[in-house]
């Protein structure tokens, strides 16, 4: 067991620290213009890294598998009860090529990291099948890369905080990109413009509170806002678990059938499903509730808090510093062919960033990036577009996994 002054087992205290950080969070950033600029997700992220590195939190906890297991899966409904049917078709179609074309900035990186470390870290091949699975899709890659490799535990240990920690500072330079004048000179930006033009009109003190304002809302509404949520969640991962149960898929069948069982059989592409339906079926019940936007972002910011948690600096050191550049490189390479790609096809900078994001740290932290910055049309098809990642991921982890077998 870790020796932190809070425990791992200690739930109500770090319940309370997450909780607490993330309010500390939203009111910086809407009280401080510093704040705002560098935004509330990152404070949350910042802060939740220093408290795991000095010892104050451990890195691990039920309490932050919670959070993956139950706030995040609220928090998608909640943020998709008022947005735009349309455009989240538009956007949607328009994102799957530049999704995908990250995705190919991910395999080069993995062959380029690969080449220039392969003499200097043991167990590369199977490395590189995990860390290209995980950086199209997610951690389901990462972890069924590792089965099928068979990569040894401390390996696969000093992997994960590798990753951990490339993805909270990778979270940190994509928030800070779009408040680049460089990028902005560069790259269209209609969402960061159109969130930027509400600033006006208002009288809050920095574009967060602006955005934010205080709005009428009844007990009702937070009622049938968590609620409905709640009925939503349940209904979809109970559909998604049935079909994974009645569509094979695995090494054994064919690429169609896997195909399937991961576009029906994944919980969060189900849940963005029903809720869509629902919204199409309903659309004046969702209509008349307020603060589910609130509320669901209230959530998100819990969820920033935890992924700068497993950030330890310290494990990395000591272990594998090398692993920390082998998945630098993946990281840069993705990034640098997703805005040539992007800049070359006329994409918005919004759409390559929450792309990246997609492919590096799964559609869940994309979509939070999108809800933090106030994007709020790209929120339903970063979380569609970015699903496809997790139906692809194996089959480009296996095939660099195998190939760099053939190279050691």
């Amino acid at each position: 067991m870790e020796k932190t002054l809070i425990q791992p087992d200690d739930m109500i205290t770090l319940w309370g620290i997450i909780v607490v950080w993330a309010a500390v969070s939203i009111f910086l950033e809407q009280r401080f213009s510093w704040a705002s600029k560098i935004s509330g997700a990152i404070i949350a992220l910042v802060g939740a890294i220093i408290l795991s590195n000095t010892g104050v939190i451990p890195t691990e906890s039920p309490v932050y598998d919670a959070v993956w297991a139950f706030i995040i899966p609220l928090a998608i409904p909640l943020l998709l009860f008022h947005v735009n049917f349309k455009k989240i078709w538009q956007e949607s179609g328009r994102m799957l090529i530049i999704f995908l074309l990250s995705s190919i900035g991910t395999v080069a990186g993995t062959i380029i990291s690969f080449f220039l470390l392969k003499d200097h870290i043991p167990y590369l091949d199977k490395i590189g099948a995990m860390m290209s699975a995980s950086y199209v899709g997610g951690g389901v890659n990462f972890a069924a890369m590792a089965g099928k490799f068979e990569t040894p535990g401390e390996m696969v240990s000093a992997t994960i905080v590798a990753d951990n920690l490339m993805m909270a500072m990778y979270f940190v330079v994509l928030m800070i990109i779009p408040t680049l004048a460089f990028f902005r000179k560069r790259y269209s930006h209609p969402h960061v413009l159109e969130v930027e033009a509400g600033k006006g009109k208002n009288d809050g003190k920095t574009l967060a509170e602006s955005f934010w304002a205080r709005k009428d809302i009844s007990l009702k509404d937070m009622a049938l806002s968590v609620g409905t949520a709640f009925f939503l969640v349940i209904v979809a991962f109970k559909i998604a678990a049935f079909l994974d149960g009645i569509i094979p898929s695995g090494e054994d069948v064919s690429f169609f059938m896997n195909l399937l069982n991961g576009l029906f059989g994944d919980k969060y592409l189900v849940l963005t499903t029903i809720t869509f339906l629902a919204l199409a079926l309903f659309p004046k019940y969702f209509e008349g509730i307020n603060g589910s936007q609130e509320i669901g972002t209230l959530l998100i910011y819990l969820f920033f808090v935890v992924i700068g948690v497993p950030a330890s600096i310290p494990l990395i050191i000591q272990n594998a510093p090398l692993l920390l550049v082998f998945v630098a490189i993946i990281v840069i390479v993705n990034m640098v062919i997703s805005l040539v790609a992007g800049k070359l096809l006329k994409y918005d900078l919004e759409d390559i960033l929450l792309v990246s994001n997609a492919n590096i740290g799964g559609p869940t932290t994309a979509a939070a990036m999108a809800i933090a910055k106030g994007w709020k049309n790209l929120i339903g098809p970063i979380l569609v577009v970015g699903t496809i990642g997790y139906i692809i991921g194996n089959y480009i982890g296996t095939t660099l996994g195998l190939w760099f077998a053939t190279l050691l």
